[in-house]
């Protein structure tokens, strides 16, 4: 039996590994080999890894996990999860059957694409949804927002810091006189009527096309499509889960255990909001921690 099986082995996963490696504790990672920011190009404001492609970094990442003889990295889909703490069992695609004392869920989420011809093939290019992942690279040029509800307002400010250029595309949301208001005193135009299609050539955007006919230009487009679980693991534990703008989070303490003992959680299935590397570095290095003191005896 293992001391731990980690279920995804991105950045998340793969920082809890390292923790529990070097406390030589019997760690099995279960990985797909698909993380959520696999379209984009390099991965930004991670130290040390600043504009290295993410497929990179995690490359090089699992190969130092290979000095700690206790981690064992496994390309194998979970399929099911029962068991209590300290009897925990996974069973995988292949149907092998794996026990362990403690579970860390970091098998992220998906991005729910829209129903727009070149927004899927746009996504990670030229249509993205950090400033801090993006923005720097980006500054200055003409920045596009589709609005997505009332966080989108605090976007219109936090954007400032990156361009003085940008549209606000309603795509059909009711945006209030107020905000409106605020809106135009800023000077940020909006474009009222859905997105239509996403014109684009090789994932560069050339314009946002409405269905009223009308186009319009921008350099790159920020947008925050609602995202779920890529798995639904967590649902026979009976995980508590808290509800977000952008979709479905599981709840955790600052220890990063959920509300079944022994399951610890972290990366953006815990933290959808924050789609950052960075923050899922940090999330998934406190949850190995944590997984690991629970078992000093």
């Amino acid at each position: 039996m293992d001391d731990v099986i980690i279920i995804g082995g991105s950045f998340a996963g793969l920082a809890a590994a390292l923790q529990l490696g070097r406390a030589r504790r019997k760690v099995t990672v279960l990985d797909t080999g698909l993380p959520r920011n696999r379209f984009a190009r390099h991965s930004h404001g991670l130290l040390g890894h600043d504009h290295k492609p993410p497929l990179d970094i995690l490359a090089g990442a699992r190969q130092q996990l290979a000095r700690y003889p206790t981690v064992r990295l496994v390309n194998a889909r979970a399929d099911s999860i029962s068991g209590i703490i300290d009897n925990f069992f996974v069973v995988t695609g292949e149907g092998e059957s794996l026990g362990a004392r403690r579970l860390i869920l970091s098998y992220g989420v998906a991005d729910q694409m829209p129903d727009v011809p070149g927004f899927a093939e746009s996504w990670g290019t030229s249509i993205v949804p950090c400033p801090y992942c993006d923005g720097f690279e980006v500054a200055d040029q003409h920045w596009g927002l589709v609005w997505s509800g009332p966080p989108s307002h605090n976007y219109v400010r936090l954007y400032h810091d990156w361009t003085e250029s940008l549209t606000v595309f309603a795509d059909g949301h009711d945006i209030s006189p107020d905000i409106r208001a605020d809106l135009a005193r800023r000077n940020i135009p909006v474009v009222d009527g859905r997105i239509a299609e996403i014109a684009h050539h090789q994932g560069h955007i050339t314009t946002v096309n409405l269905e009223s006919g009308r186009n319009a230009g921008v350099d790159i487009l920020f947008a925050h499509p609602r995202n779920k679980p890529s798995a639904n693991l967590h649902e026979p534990l009976g995980l508590a889960t808290v509800a977000t703008p952008f979709g479905m989070a599981l709840r955790v303490d600052e220890r990063r255990e959920t509300s079944t003992p022994g399951v610890y959680a972290a990366g953006d299935l815990a933290n959808p909001a924050m789609a950052s590397v960075t923050t899922a570095i940090s999330q998934g290095a406190t949850a190995g921690i944590s997984a690991q003191q629970s078992m000093l005896v």
